[in-house]
C-alpha cells in the first residue's frame, strides 16, 4: 500500500507498507523532508512496523514521537503528517493529480445563486455527474453572508446593513460571518469528492485543501499562512477564511472568501462581534485583525483572481470549464425553494 501527504506549507511525505494480520508490516517512510539524526528514519520505520491497521492519526503519531532519540529535528513534516499518511494508505486515498479538474469562473450573479450553485455542483461532483471543480464567485451586489448555525440576530444588525446596502443571507457550510462587500472580496468554491479527503481529520482537510491558494498567494509576495482551524492569514492580520459542508453522497464543499478591500467602520455598524469572540485574538477591534490583499499587494483584484487561476491550472492541470444551463436553472429552482426564503434565512433566529 502506498500513501502520500504533502503537508500545507511543508514537504512531502511518502509511505509505503503492507499489511499482515491486522498489523502494519514492512513500513517505510520517505518524502523530501529533513530529518536528523539519519537514524530516526529506521526508529520511525521500527515505531510504525506492528501496529493495528485501525490505529488513528494520534496513535500513528505518539508511537512515531515516542521512537524519536532525544534531540531529534524533523523539518518539514510531523509525526501527525507521518500518521495522515499511513490514514491515507490505508484507505487508497487518491491524490489531486488523480482526478480531472474543471476550472469555472464565470458571470456575476446575485449572493444567493452564488450560494446555491455550490450546492448544485457539490451534488453534482458527488453523484459524479460533473467533474471536480474550482469556481471563482462573481457577484453583482453586497451581502453579509451567515454560516449555517449563526443566530441572525446575533449576528448581523439589520439597520446596518440596510443602511450599507447589505443583503443578509445564510450558506450551508459552519463558521462565521463574512462581509461580502461588492468587488472587495475574492471567494472561491472547491467541489470535490469525498475520496480526496478519505483519511485526513476534519481539522487537516481545510489546509490541505487550501494549500495551493497559499501557494498563489506567495507568488504575489504575500507571507500567507494557515492558522487552523480555517484562517488565512498573513504576519500583519487575517486575509480570509474558510468554511466546509459535506453531503450526504460524497461530495465536498469547500469554500474560502479572502479580504481584498475593507471599511473597518462598516464592518462594525453591519457585523455584531462580540467581545468572547475576539477574546482569544489579542486585539478589541475585529477591523484591525484583518490584512486586506489590495494593502499587501498593491494590485487590482482581478490580477489576484488570475494568480489563483494560473496556480491551480499548473499544479493540477486544470482546464476552463463552463456552468451548464442546467445548472443554474437547478440553482434558480434552489434560490426559490431555500435560499431566499425567509425559513432558511431565520432557521437560527
Amino acid at each position: 500500500m502506498h500513501g502520500e501527504y504533502k503537508v500545507p506549507g511543508g514537504k512531502l511525505v511518502v509511505v509505503d507498507l503492507e499489511e499482515r494480520d491486522g498489523r502494519i508490516d514492512a513500513f517505510h517512510l520517505a518524502g523530501d523532508f529533513f530529518l536528523e539524526p539519519d537514524s530516526a528514519l529506521d526508529d520511525i520505520d521500527r515505531a510504525v512496523t506492528g501496529l493495528p491497521v485501525e490505529a488513528d492519526v494520534a496513535t500513528i503519531a505518539a508511537a512515531v514521537r515516542a521512537a524519536l532519540p532525544e534531540g531529534a529535528q524533523l523539518l518539514g513534516f510531523t509525526p501527525e503528517a507521518v500518521g495522515t499518511a499511513v490514514r491515507r494508505a490505508l484507505v487508497t486515498a487518491p491524490g489531486w493529480g488523480d482526478f480531472d479538474w474543471e476550472i469555472v469562473h464565470d458571470r456575476p450573479l446575485s449572493p444567493r445563486m452564488n450560494l446555491a450553485l455550490d450546492e448544485v455542483l457539490t451534488a453534482r461532483v458527488g453523484e459524479g455527474r460533473r467533474r471536480p471543480t474550482l469556481r471563482l464567485w462573481e457577484w453583482n451586489e453586497s451581502a453579509v453572508v451567515i454560516g449555517s448555525f449563526q443566530s441572525l440576530r446575533n449576528e448581523v444588525d439589520p439597520e446596518g446593513a440596510a443602511r450599507h446596502g447589505y443583503d443578509v443571507v445564510r450558506r450551508i457550510s459552519g463558521g462565521g460571518a463574512m462581509m461580502m462587500g461588492a468587488n472587495s472580496i475574492v471567494t472561491y468554491s472547491l467541489s470535490v469528492p469525498a475520496s480526496l479527503v478519505q483519511g485526513l481529520t476534519f481539522a487537516d482537510s481545510y489546509a490541505f485543501l487550501d494549500d495551493w491558494a497559499l501557494q498563489a498567494l506567495r507568488a504575489l509576495g504575500v507571507e500567507a499562512t494557515y492558522q487552523p482551524l480555517n484562517d488565512i492569514a498573513s504576519p500583519s492580520g487575517k486575509i480570509g477564511g474558510a468554511a466546509q459542508k459535506r453531503l450526504a453522497n460524497g461530495g465536498v464543499l469547500h469554500h474560502a472568501t479572502l479580504s481584498y478591500d475593507m471599511d473597518g467602520q462598516v464592518m462594525t455598524e453591519v457585523l455584531r462581534i462580540g467581545r468572547e469572540k475576539l477574546s482569544d485574538k489579542g486585539t478589541t477591534s475585529a477591523a484591525k485583525r484583518v490584512d486586506p490583499l489590495k494593502r499587501q499587494t498593491g494590485l487590482p483584484r482581478d490580477a489576484i483572481i488570475e494568480q489563483l487561476k494560473a496556480t491551480f491550472t499548473s499544479l493540477y492541470n486544470a482546464e476552463a470549464g463552463r456552468i451548464t444551463d442546467e445548472e443554474y436553472a437547478e440553482a434558480e429552482a434552489l434560490v426559490a425553494s431555500k435560499f431566499a426564503t425567509d425559513a432558511w434565512l431565520r432557521r437560527v433566529p
